[in-house]
């Protein structure tokens, strides 16, 4: 399997999630899938902290390697983002989603997620989606951050068993976890 067997372009109601951990090479490969899509619209979802030069100096790469015909949209409400936008998505990342209700009791953070699932699985036009794999090395000695690992495990999860396609980069190489893989039962 290659990433050319992935018929992109022929796209109604398709999902395609891309995980992996940093520096793994998952926005170059969501982005490569992305090239073949007429009329993408770009969702940076993250918020564009001025003062923090290297999140800056990412911000630029990114910017430099996505085609100049792609509509940009920054921004940290994914869930309006999904209500107003009908057309083909690349959202880059999921995390973005998860740090926006960080701070959100549990309950409120699954009303949320569940929101998000549903607005996904409405959709009918191509949404390729990029998270962060975490959670593979230590345990955060904060709360914050292992209310993160754990809200973002769940949720992508749940992606991942709506998406059509889903692949795992890792170290520059990117792996199709459905043709290999089971889904754990629950």
């Amino acid at each position: 399997m290659n990433a050319n067997d992935l018929s992109i372009s022929e796209y109604s109601s398709h999902i395609v999630f891309i995980t992996g951990g940093t520096k793994s090479g998952k926005s170059e490969f969501a982005e490569y899938l992305a090239k073949k899509v007429k009329k993408l619209s770009y969702v940076a979802l993250s918020e564009n902290n001025l003062d923090d030069k290297d999140w800056q100096d990412k911000i630029k790469l990114h910017r430099e390697r996505r085609p100049k015909d792609w509509k940009l949209i920054e921004t940290t409400d994914l869930l309006n983002t999904l209500r107003k936008e009908e057309g083909p998505l690349l959202v880059d990342s999921i995390g973005g989603f998860v740090m926006k209700s960080i701070g959100k009791e549990q309950n409120e953070w699954s009303i949320k997620m569940n929101l998000l699932m549903s607005l996904l699985m409405k959709r009918k036009s191509i949404t390729i989606i990029v998270g962060e794999q975490v959670g593979w090395s230590l345990v955060s000695e904060y709360k914050i951050g292992n209310t993160y690992i754990e809200r973002i495990g769940e949720l992508q999860k749940r992606i991942t068993k709506i998406s059509k396609d889903n692949w795992l980069a890792i170290n520059g190489r990117a792996i199709k976890i459905d043709e290999i893989s089971i889904e754990i039962p629950t």
